[in-house]
């Protein structure tokens, strides 16, 4: 089974806003989908993601901005004649028909020959590998079969844009990833155009070629995985990208690439993502895996005392605290157990410093006689 073209190389959405009532649920969202790419919308409930897959389905209309297929707008079409598949978190299958009547459901409706129908939903049976399940009840089957036939009626019909809702939600963790797999290997062999909604970071990093993250219905940053993982435009951003240690503090220097911030006596080296003057108020990033439990020397070298350990295989995941109070996320190869005093260590360019928003999270300010000082940043514990 191919898709015969896509229909088009581009969709572009042109400050996409949906109001409910006198609340922002999507704001001025502007973005350009290439034809065969594989966009995921990302973020906490709540942040919109939802509601643009809505507007782009045709199920909620649009409160301002439009949608462009190319040089034909798209936002003013009922769903039906958008062209789009459509694959939902609750499956949506019809529980009297069988799987190969539920994947050949949307050919009927379009009334093609009986013989094409045929042909091509015996391909998407083969396409998701449920042959020997053709026949069967949707209640016969598990929820990973259940979700192969609902991306098989949508792929079925050779759509322009294959649209998901948090299709894997309903899946246990091993089904999770084995349906991650297969949805990306559909989406590369058939070509597909695939916008994705997902909450999970790990998910929409394995599968998409480009990341849209929401916050408050507002775009936060676009980027390739990549470009999100190791470089987040903002705090709120890394938070959702998987910096679990994020601690307000305050500038104290700044000099050459790296500015020394520091909060309850506490000193630290970082690289800061965007300009920040001394006494400012900024929010410190840190992956755990880039906490090193390590010997005095390590940069920005902090004691500590391990808490809290979970076993995760050939990592652990710890959460320590310093004597100043302050919480640290690590991942470690180390074996390490509640009362260990370490010393965690932090190379200054995987410490990220983002200016705080107004009214974010304020730090102590320095001490007078140290906040207007230009100085080297050193390691200091």
């Amino acid at each position: 089974m191919s898709i015969p073209g896509s229909g088009f190389t581009q969709l572009r959405l042109d400050s996409v806003s949906r109001r409910f009532g006198s609340q922002d649920a999507l704001r001025d969202l502007d973005l350009t989908i290439r034809a065969g790419e594989f966009i995921a919308l990302l973020g906490p409930s709540g942040c919109g993601k939802s509601t643009a897959l809505n507007c782009l389905a045709g199920l909620l209309p649009l409160s301002g901005g439009s949608i462009w297929q190319d040089e034909t707008r798209v936002d003013t079409l009922p769903p039906e004649r958008r062209g789009f598949g459509m694959v939902f978190q609750s499956y949506a299958l019809f529980p009297h028909l069988s799987v190969r009547a539920n994947i050949a459901f949307g050919l009927r409706m379009r009334r093609l020959p009986r013989d094409e129908i045929r042909r091509r939903t015996a391909a998407a049976i083969r396409l998701v590998r449920l042959d020997e399940h053709a026949d069967r009840l949707p209640g016969q089957l598990s929820g990973g079969q259940q979700q192969r036939v609902a991306i098989a009626r949508a792929v079925v019909l050779e759509p322009a844009l294959v649209l998901m809702d948090e299709p894997l939600s309903n899946l246990d963790a091993k089904l999770r990833l084995e349906m991650r797999t297969e949805i990306r290997r559909l989406h590369q062999s058939l070509g597909l155009t695939t916008v994705y909604v997902t909450h999970d970071q790990e998910e929409a990093l394995s599968l998409a070629d480009r990341l849209v993250v929401l916050r408050g219905g507002r775009v936060q940053q676009i980027g390739s995985p990549q470009q999100l993982h190791t470089r987040p435009g903002n705090w709120h951003v890394a938070d959702f990208m998987g910096y679990r240690n994020l601690w307000p503090m305050r500038v104290r220097s700044v000099r050459e690439g790296l500015t020394t911030v520091e909060a309850d006596g506490l000193r630290l080296a970082g690289d800061p993502v965007a300009p920040v003057a001394v006494g400012a108020s900024v929010m410190v990033a840190v992956r755990p895996e880039d906490v090193q439990v390590g010997g005095a020397d390590a940069a920005n070298a902090v004691p500590a005392e391990i808490e809290v350990v979970e076993y995760q295989g050939r990592e652990l995941a710890a959460e320590a605290r310093t004597a100043s109070g302050l919480r640290v996320h690590v991942r470690t190869e180390r074996r390490v157990a509640p009362g260990d005093r370490v010393t965690l260590g932090v190379t200054p360019q995987r410490l990220l410093i983002f200016p705080a928003e107004p009214g974010e999270h304020p730090a102590p300010a320095p001490r007078a006689e140290e906040g207007a000082v230009v100085e080297e940043a050193g390691l200091v514990g």
